[in-house]
């Protein structure tokens, strides 16, 4: 199966942490349904607000977001499915959609788990 990253998007005064119980609830639901829907949840992670980001160009170092925009990316997650189309179905029911926010779809070229390869 492929591997398709979620990227889940949230204004950008959103702050994870003050999510409601229930929006919380709706987000873990989510995650449990994914297998349901043909997929395999590996890996899932929310995000601090992006006022916490630091950001590099070239040799300047900033604090805060890499751009500033509306929405920004709130957290992400990686699931697997046998094609695209299922992941769409997958990310389309994510509750960041109903909630104000959004979601972007992207299939993984590349990566590893845990530490990465040493350069010999």
């Amino acid at each position: 199966m492929a591997q398709y990253a979620i990227l889940i998007f949230a204004n950008a005064s959103h702050d994870h942490a003050a999510l409601s119980p229930e929006d919380r609830a709706a987000h873990d639901r989510h995650g449990e349904a994914v297998e349901k829907f043909g997929g395999t949840m590996l890996t899932a992670f929310a995000l601090q607000p992006a006022a916490t980001a630091t950001s590099i160009r070239g040799d300047v170092v900033t604090d805060g977001p890499f751009i500033d925009a509306k929405e920004v990316v709130a957290g992400f997650y990686v699931i697997e499915a046998p094609d695209l189309d299922a992941a769409m179905e997958i990310a389309r029911r994510n509750p960041a959609t109903q909630q104000g926010g959004g979601v972007e779809v992207r299939p993984v070229d590349s990566g590893f788990v845990g530490v990465p390869p040493t350069a010999g």
